[in-house]
C-alpha cells in the first residue's frame, strides 16, 4: 500500500512539474509575442538607420552571425550587427602581443577591457545593446526569447558547469536578460552564470517587465550596461 502511495505521489509530483512548466511557457509566450508585436515596427525603422550607419562607418557586412548555444544545448546561428573591423583577428593578435595583461582579464570576464577590434560605431552599439537588434529574427525563427539568459558561446558550455547547465540550457536564450542589465561589463563569468540560473528558477512576468524597462534605460541612457 505504502509503495502504491509513493508511486501516486511521484506521478503527482511529475504532473505538477509539467503543469508548472507549460504554464510558464504559455504565459511567457503570450507576453513576449505581445511585446514583440508592439516593438517590431520601431525595430524595423531603427534597423534601416543602423544598417546605413554601419556601411558608412567601416568596410564589411551589416550583419554578423555566430553559432551559440540554444535551448537543450542545440547550436543555432545568432545574429548581431557587425561591430568589429573585418581584419579583427590580426588587430587582436598585435594588441595582445603588446598588452599581455588583457589575456588574464579575458579569462575572468570573457571580454577584453579595451577591445581594439571594435569600430567607433560598434562601441556605441555595444554600450547601448543595440547590436542585439537583429536577434528579433531569431525570435521569429523560434530560436530565442525576448527576455532570458544571453546565449552562450559554444566553447563556454563546459565552463557553465553541470549544475547550472541543466537549468540554463533548458530554456531559450534572450535578446536581453538579468545579466544584461546588471552591470554586465563588471561581472565575472561565474557571476553571470549565477544570475542566469537565478532568473530561470525565480521567473515571473513582473521580472521580465522590469528587465525590459531596464533594457530601455540601457538603450537610451547607457545605464546598467557598464
Amino acid at each position: 500500500t505504502s509503495k502504491k502511495m509513493l508511486e501516486k505521489n511521484d506521478i503527482g509530483n511529475i504532473c505538477h512539474e509539467h503543469l508548472e512548466y507549460y504554464s510558464y511557457e504559455s504565459l511567457k509566450y503570450l507576453f513576449e509575442k505581445t511585446v514583440t508585436f508592439l516593438i517590431f515596427p520601431f525595430a524595423l525603422i531603427l534597423h534601416l538607420f543602423i544598417a546605413l550607419a554601419i556601411k558608412f562607418d567601416s568596410k564589411g557586412s551589416v550583419i554578423f552571425k555566430q553559432k551559440r548555444l540554444g535551448k537543450d544545448a542545440k547550436a543555432f546561428s545568432c545574429y548581431k550587427y557587425r561591430t568589429m573591423y573585418t581584419d579583427n583577428e590580426e588587430i587582436l593578435s598585435n594588441y595582445l602581443h603588446d598588452n599581455p595583461e588583457e589575456i588574464n582579464y579575458y579569462n575572468t570576464y570573457h571580454k577584453y577591457k579595451n577591445d581594439p577590434r571594435v569600430t567607433k560605431l560598434g562601441n556605441i552599439l555595444r554600450k547601448t545593446s543595440l547590436d542585439e537588434f537583429p536577434q528579433f529574427y531569431n525570435i521569429l525563427q523560434g530560436k530565442m526569447n525576448l527576455v532570458g539568459p544571453r546565449p552562450y558561446m559554444i566553447n563556454e558550455k563546459d565552463m557553465i558547469g553541470k549544475l547550472h547547465e541543466d537549468i540554463i540550457l533548458k530554456v531559450k536564450p534572450g535578446i536581453t536578460g538579468l545579466w544584461q542589465v546588471s552591470g554586465r561589463n563588471n561581472l565575472s563569468f561565474a557571476r553571470r552564470v549565477e544570475l542566469d540560473s537565478w532568473y530561470i528558477q525565480n521567473w515571473s512576468l513582473w521580472a521580465d517587465f522590469v528587465i525590459l524597462i531596464k533594457t530601455l534605460k540601457v538603450v537610451l541612457f547607457k545605464v546598467g550596461a557598464k
